[in-house]
């Protein structure tokens, strides 16, 4: 059995001082552990509705014994299809019980996007509810035995998860699961193409969640506020491992409206707000009269997406809370490093790497490079994927000589903190000399009236590529495209300057807030 231990060297005044030791290696037995050493503690808001971890505890077992019945083995897929509710973090850990792995899905796929998952990851039973029933339904492949439904009204042949949550868990084997087996296979967000499946590992999970745990001081006491959803690495590491492994609580926000986000903090006393770049751009351009006190706020982290510095700025001058910028993709479950501190912090950068895990940056043909110099971001530890699911082809692609190539262009500096200059596939070529659309985006958002911005290379018959930005403007303001080229000029040289401007109400998101340049780029071709 694998032994995790956390250090916590320094706690905020309003926190009880710790060492947090985690002695499990599956996160069903984690459960357990909270459950015995804080049962009285919540450990799920979400509305009306609160779980203490005692309660939690028992639905688990009962939900992973309704499972059982129906059929649920170790090994087997169970698919998510679930906003953030209860029933996802009492299927998932009921999954895992089981020695299954759980298939978190975005329930605003297509029936299309939905199937081709629940097909390419085999799943034996998909758990929705009754508003993602329908998906649920027309995502079904013919692996799939058990469509499991928590609501009032049931689809033909669906088994209802109350009758689940009912079943008495006697005969229930000891939690499953541990170390290297698969705890979640997340499917990446596809922006470069078909979704592929990363297998993450109890193991992965939990390293990865303590490093998180020691590097920004995360407790007992502090109340996670979960709009990031938990079907993405991201929400599921930060919003539901880490407050399982520690005891805290979570309080579910099925999605993103920005006087929820506020009135949930003010009403439940969140102290930590994990979310995406265009989640805080929005609250710090909210227009209210309203007033909130969100005193107990301490702690934001930013992470999906590159983190303007004018949004950074914008937000903590209106709110007053720390935000912290970090980076990670799903294949490193998925943290790779985060700002420790307002004080100790270099905007711009997503901070040192986590405790455990290694950052090189590499050349083409994997050799390291000197400090300062851009090169391919790869990650290596506890916390990166065993392969990608059933895709031999893809997996060598991604994990060369220990490493993880995480597609990303970056830098580190002398004292190791990490710069994100860009996703390597969205490089633009003008005529022979590379522009990194981070830069630009970054001048760009210097603008007042823009909320958000994204830059994207277009084809030239005379430089190759050109730079384009579409821009999103905050509610109520006006721009021109000879206002954004003016203000770029000084600060670029003559070839990262856009050459084209365009003004859309939207710009094209993941679930997570990433901004789909992809499609941009395919819309401007056709």
């Amino acid at each position: 059995m694998s032994v995790f231990c956390c250090h916590v060297p320094y706690l905020p005044p309003r926190a009880r001082r710790q060492q947090l030791v985690v002695s499990v290696d599956s996160l069903a037995l984690a459960l357990r552990e909270s459950a015995q050493r804080r049962a009285e503690q919540l450990a799920l808001i979400a509305g009306e509705s609160r779980l203490s971890y005692a309660e939690l505890a028992a639905l688990v077992e009962r939900v992973a014994a309704g499972l059982g019945q129906v059929g649920v083995q170790p090994g087997d897929r169970v698919a998510l299809i679930l906003p953030n509710c209860p029933q996802f973090v009492i299927s998932y850990l009921a999954t895992l019980w089981l020695g299954a792995t759980a298939v978190p899905l975005n329930p605003l796929l297509t029936p299309d996007e939905a199937g081709y998952i629940v097909q390419d990851a085999e799943a034996r039973a998909v758990v929705a509810l009754e508003q993602t029933a329908p998906l649920a339904a027309a995502a079904r492949a013919a692996s799939v035995e058990h469509l499991i439904v928590s609501g009032e009204q049931l689809p033909e042949g669906a088994v209802d998860f109350s009758a689940l949550a009912a079943a008495e868990p006697e005969g229930l084997p000891e939690p499953g699961g541990g170390d290297d087996d698969p705890a979640a296979l997340m499917y990446t967000s596809g922006t470069t193409g078909r979704p592929k499946g990363a297998q993450l590992s109890h193991c992965n999970l939990i390293s990865n969640a303590l490093a998180a745990v020691e590097a920004v001081q995360m407790t007992e006491d502090d109340v996670f506020l979960t709009v990031l959803p938990l079907f993405h690495s991201f929400g599921a590491t930060v919003c539901m491992v880490v407050p399982l492994l520690t005891g805290a609580t979570s309080v579910l926000l099925p999605r993103f409206e920005a006087l929820s986000v506020l009135e949930a903090i003010e009403r439940e006393g969140a102290t930590i707000y994990p979310g995406v770049p265009s989640m805080f751009a929005v609250l710090a351009g909210l227009k209210t009269e309203r007033s909130f006190d969100l005193s107990s706020l301490r702690l934001c982290i930013s992470g999906g997406a590159p983190l303007p510095d004018p949004v950074l700025r914008a937000f903590e001058d209106r709110y007053g809370a720390t935000l912290l910028e970090g980076y990670g993709p799903t294949e490193a479950s998925p943290v790779v490093s985060v700002n420790r501190s307002r004080e100790r912090r270099k905007v711009g950068s997503v901070g040192p790497p986590l405790p455990g895990v290694e950052v090189e940056i590499q050349d083409d043909k994997g050799r390291a490079l000197p400090t300062g110099e851009i090169g391919e971001v790869c990650v290596r530890g506890r916390n990166v994927m065993s392969a990608y699911w059933r895709d031999a082809d893809q997996t060598a692609e991604a994990l060369r000589g220990g490493w993880l190539l995480t597609g990303d262009l970056g830098r580190v500096d002398e004292e190791g903190h990490l710069y994100i200059v860009d996703r390597k596939k969205d490089m633009i070529i003008v005529g022979g000399l590379n522009v990194y659309p981070r830069e630009v985006e970054d001048v760009v958002h210097g603008l007042p009236e823009i909320r958000d911005c994204a830059v994207v290379g277009v084809r030239s018959p005379l430089h190759g590529e050109r730079v384009k930005v579409f821009v999103e403007l905050h509610e109520g303001e006006t721009g021109s495209a000879e206002r954004v080229i003016e203000h770029c000029t000084p600060h670029l040289a003559h070839y990262k300057v856009p050459r084209a401007v365009e003004f859309i109400e939207e710009l094209p998101r993941s679930a997570t807030g990433k901004v789909l340049k992809r499609q941009l780029r395919t819309a401007n071709s056709s």
